[in-house]
């Protein structure tokens, strides 16, 4: 199985071994603690949102994984994560524009766009990590 540039051609035995979940979710932990540092007024409108669709992106492909036998099913919770990774990705441009993260911190922060070219990829060509149907 592969999963695009820099994943090896070696079979992933575990969601967590795929480089788009690890890399998710690692970004999900750093948002969380970076909006603990937005201001209060933030608190149930930035904060949360950002929140809020970065976490799906990796739990998502942990649903994706469970359906790794149905095409379908796989490349649509792919389609959910690439639309949570998107959405993760405006909330940091507006945390920028707004002063909440530093130009310097937003490149590093919107690495997640690597994840969406990453579930493009597995979108483009899930058959790699498609395992065959149960006989």
């Amino acid at each position: 199985m592969k999963e695009g540039r820099g994943q090896s051609d070696m079979a992933i035995q575990s969601i967590k071994g795929l480089n788009a979940c690890s890399k998710a979710y690692g970004l999900a932990v750093r948002f969380i603690d970076i909006s603990k540092k937005f201001p209060v007024e933030e608190r149930y409108a930035l904060n949360s949102q950002i929140r809020k669709s970065s976490h799906p992106v990796s739990m998502n492909l942990r649903k994706a994984w469970a359906k790794l036998r149905h095409e379908a099913h796989f490349i649509s919770k792919l389609k959910d994560c690439d639309g949570e990774s998107n959405e993760t990705d405006t909330s940091l441009d507006f945390a920028n524009g707004c002063g909440y993260i530093t130009g310097k911190q937003h490149p590093s922060l919107t690495s997640s766009r690597k994840v969406g070219r990453m579930l493009v990829s597995m979108i483009r060509d899930p058959k790699p990590f498609l395992l065959a149907p149960a006989s």
